[in-house]
């Protein structure tokens, strides 16, 4: 069973990284990537959009850290509902996202694969 909880937890700290890369880059990247997000969608030009970003870092943030120090199901549900809400508001902005080659959208379903293993080990 050592060898189930070991690669659970690899799964666990993979997604940590994850999550808190993400808030790291996002945070780096706030005048650039981040920003250029929003480029050609409705949003564009938006005051709202450093809101945005920074809600989403804190988010990303929360749910790093709560992976890593509490993991439990409702952790794992919560980043899964995060994850899914971000994935479609990214697809309605920006629909060619799915296209890229290196997948930032497409990523998202063996995360969500990770997620929903991750959910049903945990109380």
């Amino acid at each position: 069973m050592a060898g189930k909880h070991q690669e659970h937890d690899l799964l666990r700290l993979s997604l940590v990284f994850v999550w808190l890369y993400t808030a790291l880059a996002s945070f780096l990247e706030m005048e650039g990537r981040s920003a250029e997000l929003f480029i050609g969608t409705v949003m564009e030009g938006s005051r709202l959009i450093p809101v945005l970003i920074w809600g989403g870092i804190a988010v990303d943030v929360a749910l790093g850290v709560a992976m890593y120090l509490r993991p439990a199901r409702l952790i794992y549900l919560l980043a899964l509902m995060f994850m899914l809400l971000m994935t479609l508001v990214a697809t309605i902005l920006s629909p060619a996202l799915w296209l890229e080659p290196l997948g930032p959208l497409t990523k998202n379903v063996p995360i969500a694969a990770i997620l929903l293993v991750l959910a049903r080990r945990k109380p």
